[in-house]
């Protein structure tokens, strides 16, 4: 590549980043040795659970230069996905009520930041063709790949990853979502990291419903929550039913607590907004959906991957979490029939309300 000054660009790239809506861009190199060693270790302890995907082409999530060859750069992205100050703690304890997670509440995140990062890669594009680079290459993602997301922006400079394994930055907190150029142009890797600020702290750790974080830094996914709710297709184990609570598709308690989250900025982005009432919705309401009606709504949701028989699997462990009432115990039973699957979680929330 002729001579172009490469800091110009990148400080061009972290500025076209902000006017397309990102809060931050960074850039690193590909060198991810020391995170895949940690990988490695998690998967051997059958951390993923039934996250096969996790195993599968393993080392191209630390070689990412294998998985878009030619890739010497990665430009790593972050955007706000709150849309308010959290109330979630509140929505926990409200009976009858369902809990989504927060990024899963507007538009599947992956749509938008893609649409986002394929404009940002036109900008970059036409600067090179003006400065005479005619073999620009360029492949977006965003948690689409086997790309370690989080230890690239860490690299990145965009924050430090946390004892609860979500990327934190001291000014923005943990609410949003990340992405990623991987690029053959040799863009300068920032000049420092952020320095883990979660000190002695242990507030994720204590409030995890499941004791999914095992340790600082490590998560037994098996035992979360997020990954009960969403990842896994069968049988949610009783012994974490309970502790589940009305969380019906993920759960952000470790983020509600983490303090650097005081300082989480909100979204701007308009496809982030709640969308048909799930931020507080009624858990009634959601398991009398029709299958049909659960496809309305979660339309270019996120949600769409528990699928409707997750999610009436989910909700039905809500419900059985209820305070016992006849109009409850009279819909859990008029389900009956559905699926072995859901047959089953509807069964022991039916004997949580024994004697209705």
């Amino acid at each position: 590549m002729q001579h172009v000054d490469w800091n110009e660009l990148a400080e061009h790239i972290q500025t076209w980043a902000r006017e397309l809506g990102f809060s931050a861009a960074g850039m690193t190199d590909v060198d991810l040795t020391r995170h895949g060693e940690y990988l490695k270790d998690w998967l051997a302890a059958d951390f993923h659970g039934d996250m096969e995907y996790m195993k599968r082409h393993d080392s191209l999530r630390w070689h990412p230069e294998d998985l878009h060859p030619g890739t010497v750069s990665i430009v790593s992205v972050r955007i706000d996905y709150l849309e308010h100050e959290p109330q979630a703690t509140e929505l926990l304890d409200q009976e009858g009520t369902a809990y989504v997670s927060r990024y899963a509440l507007g538009r599947d995140y992956h749509k938008v930041i893609r649409g986002k990062l394929k404009k940002l890669v036109a900008r970059i594009s036409d600067y090179c063709l003006d400065q005479g680079i005619e073999d620009f290459q360029a492949r977006v993602f965003t948690d689409s790949a086997p790309l370690l997301e989080k230890a690239i922006a860490e690299k990145a400079g965009l924050g430090w990853i946390g004892k609860n394994t979500l990327l934190i930055n001291e000014k923005a907190g943990s609410w949003f979502f990340l992405g990623e150029v991987l690029t053959n142009l040799p863009l300068p890797s920032a000049q420092e990291q952020a320095r883990n600020r979660c000190g002695s702290c242990s507030a994720c750790i204590d409030i995890c419903p499941t004791d999914a974080i095992v340790e600082p830094y490590r998560l037994d996914a098996r035992k979360c929550i997020s990954y009960l709710t969403i990842e896994q297709r069968g049988m949610i184990p009783e012994e974490y039913r309970k502790a589940m609570g009305n969380r019906v598709f993920g759960c952000d308690d470790c983020q509600l607590v983490c303090p650097w989250n005081r300082y989480a900025g909100h979204n701007q982005e308009s496809d982030f907004k709640p969308r048909h009432g799930l931020e507080d919705a009624d858990l009634l309401e959601l398991f009398g959906w029709s299958e049909a009606t659960f496809l309305k709504n979660t339309e270019g949701s996120a949600i769409r991957r528990t699928g409707y028989e997750g999610w009436l699997r989910n909700l039905a462990v809500a419900l059985g979490n209820m305070k016992t009432s006849s109009q409850l115990v009279s819909l859990l039973r008029s389900r009956l029939g559905y699926s072995d699957l859901v047959d089953e979680h509807i069964k022991w929330a039916l004997k949580q309300h024994r004697g209705s």
